[in-house]
């Protein structure tokens, strides 16, 4: 059997399940191939918003719910932190979901005794603070451009081609998004600075990063419906963002590489 990736704690948010686009079989396959002591869910891991307007939960859906449970039963702690998409849940926080604690804020201590505040990170957004419809809008936009992305992608599967996203690539592209981005980067990590923290770590737009500013630790778990991202502490106290579509190429090609050393070993 392959050796597991092991680490002190993984944050993942933006997973969106109840959604066409949300990638549930690449993150099943990442928490099949992963250990951590901490499992941090930072938002919009259920999309109310989406499922109010069209109910869709297929089986794939059902296991990873049925997966993070089983991983809070057998010792991993397991904190639940309410987004935007799946606020719905705000209004009985706190609360327990099984051995989940749901919550809408957390603090994160550091093997190195460092204080992150883990939070979705759409409070600090200023669209959905005052113009709440237009981010509903937004939403509806995202979604077409993610069915757009399936229709994409399959002929690109039928070519051997990696998954490609589209709305990935307009982000990219449009400077107003990039704008967006980099005021709600510095928005979160002034408010980290003023109540003391050494970092901040949030989701909500989709967009994966690690970065230093002013003197705070600026990180973002990214998504698992454009990029499929999570980031990871490992047990010195440091950060790494994984890119699973990445990693997992390079994780069973290694083990790919050690089963044919093994068989040859065993055959001389």
């Amino acid at each position: 059997m392959a050796p597991l990736l092991k680490y002190k704690s993984i944050f993942i948010s933006d997973v969106h399940l109840g959604t066409k686009g949300c990638q549930a079989g690449k993150l099943l396959e990442f928490f099949k191939n992963s250990r951590s002591e901490n499992l941090y869910l930072v938002g919009d891991i259920i999309d109310v918003w989406a499922m109010q307007k069209s109910f869709y939960w297929p089986q794939e859906h059902n296991d990873v719910i049925q997966k993070i449970l089983r991983k809070a039963r057998h010792g991993t702690k397991v904190f639940y932190i309410i987004g935007n998409h799946d606020e719905v849940f705000r209004k009985f926080i706190p609360m327990h979901l099984g051995d989940i604690k749901i919550v809408n804020r957390v603090i994160h201590e550091t093997q190195l005794g460092k204080k992150y505040l883990v939070v979705h990170g759409d409070a600090w957004d200023g669209v959905m603070k005052h113009a709440k419809w237009l981010s509903k809008l937004g939403a509806i936009a995202y979604e077409l451009l993610l069915k757009i992305n399936i229709i994409i992608n399959f002929f690109r599967k039928l070519r051997g081609k990696d998954y490609w996203s589209l709305a990935k690539f307009l982000k990219y592209k449009v400077k107003n998004a990039v704008k967006y981005i980099g005021e709600y980067e510095n928005t979160l990590s002034k408010y980290a600075k003023r109540k003391k923290f050494d970092g901040i770590i949030c989701g909500h737009i989709h967009h994966a990063e690690n970065l230093n500013l002013d003197g705070v630790n600026y990180l973002n778990c990214g998504d698992w419906v454009e990029s499929c991202t999570a980031l990871t502490e490992k047990y010195d106290g440091t950060f790494e963002i994984i890119y699973w579509d990445k990693k997992r190429k390079e994780y069973i090609s290694e083990n790919i590489d050690k089963d044919k050393f093994t068989s040859f070993k065993k055959a001389s």
